[in-house]
């Protein structure tokens, strides 16, 4: 297997923490226009940070870029129910898990489409031969 085919677990990590890291900063900002507004401020931010961080994790990544772009995406999720794992949330936080992979994912798809991964089977076959 050729290593630019193998899952950046780092790389994913970090992302993953970065965007985490993203939506809590937004937090401070929110709650000045009042205690409901993160119900309505939350699930986009999410969606948008993990774009971004899938984004960039996976345009580093080299190949499989929706999976390392979902991979952030879990990770953030992970973070955040580690965090909070035993209490009820709001329906909209639980929405937010959803939106934070399906964001990772869509910022890796679009990187996908933007980019060729750098290595195919295709090209050690034909090297073989």
């Amino acid at each position: 297997m050729n290593p630019s085919t193998n899952i950046r677990w780092g790389l994913a990590l970090l992302g993953g923490v970065l965007a985490e890291a993203g939506i809590f900063a937004v937090m401070p900002i929110e709650l000045s226009f009042g205690p409901q507004a993160p119900l309505y401020v939350i699930p986009p931010t999410c969606l948008v940070m993990t774009f971004l961080f899938g984004f960039w994790v996976a345009r580093r990544a080299g190949s499989r870029f929706a999976l390392h772009g979902t991979l952030v995406g879990v990770v953030a999720t992970l973070i955040y129910i580690g965090l909070t794992f035993g209490q009820t949330l709001p329906t909209a936080y639980v929405v937010s898990h959803f939106l934070k992979v399906l964001g990772g994912f869509a910022g890796g798809f679009a990187v996908s489409r933007q980019l060729k991964p750098t290595y195919s089977p295709a090209q050690e076959y034909h090297s073989t031969l």
